[in-house]
């Protein structure tokens, strides 16, 4: 229930940020702008959804941030297993240069 709520709520803005982005003219782009029209915010947007839609991971407590591509996660983790899931998930998401994994373990 908390995923689907989740979901309702980060769905819609990452379809706002997708077509505010898409409408932007060349020269106008912030300086977050990334290769192929990815901004960090965009990215942001799709790694915590990603993370929500993963059955294993939509009850971790994991802070994204993203800046020049490179997402930084911060939070718990239950395990080293679902720590370097979260990693693969990430690498997933388009635009993602590179990953600053300061999640602790906790289980």
């Amino acid at each position: 229930m908390k995923r689907v709520i989740l979901l309702a709520a980060v769905l819609p803005a990452a379809l706002l940020i997708g077509c505010a982005t898409s409408t932007m003219q060349s020269g106008t782009a912030p300086s977050t702008q990334q290769s192929a029209g990815t901004t960090d915010a965009a990215i942001t947007t799709e790694v915590k959804t990603a993370i929500a839609a993963d059955a294993d991971l939509a009850a971790s407590k994991v802070a994204v941030d993203t800046a020049a591509g490179t997402v930084t996660l911060k939070g718990e983790i239950k395990s080293m297993m679902l720590r370097k899931k979260v990693e693969a998930v990430v690498n997933g998401v388009k635009g993602v240069k590179a990953i600053d994994n300061r999640l602790v373990i906790t289980g």
